[in-house]
């Protein structure tokens, strides 16, 4: 069982401007084959932008992803941990803020992303989380 946020999360944080578009950052996410993206703002994060976001807050509304940013529908101000901090940290966070994916930030720079899969991989790699969490991955 990992400790540490570091072991257990998804190195690298794929980004967005907060003014790209939504078509933009959808294209990102399947060209990184990722559910999410960063929005930032230089070196600050601004928010998270899932797929979710995408359809449900823009789409569903009849908003045009052409010309909606990324900014104007992701969640702001996000919840964010350090590498160093313990895994049963980042379950606490998820759950009290009832969030999938947390930026990992160290030194003030995103540094990867840990989701709930990647937590139940670690936790419980027999459980069918871990199981469609590789899956996708493979896939």
């Amino acid at each position: 069982m990992a400790d540490f946020v570091r072991d257990v999360m998804t190195p690298g944080a794929v980004a967005v401007r907060p003014d790209a578009s939504l078509v933009e950052a959808a294209q990102l996410m399947r060209a990184q084959d990722i559910g999410d993206v960063l929005v930032a703002d230089g070196q600050r994060i601004v928010g998270v932008l899932t797929d979710r976001d995408i359809a449900v807050r823009a789409v569903a509304e009849g908003f045009d992803p052409l010309t909606v940013s990324a900014e104007s529908v992701c969640t702001h101000d996000p919840v964010m941990v350090a590498p160093q901090d313990p895994v049963v940290a980042a379950v606490a966070l998820m759950r009290k803020h009832a969030v999938r994916r947390l930026p990992v930030v160290e030194d003030g720079l995103p540094v990867g992303v840990v989701s709930l899969g990647d937590l139940a991989e670690a936790q419980d790699p027999d459980s069918a989380l871990a199981d469609i969490s590789r899956a996708a991955q493979d896939g």
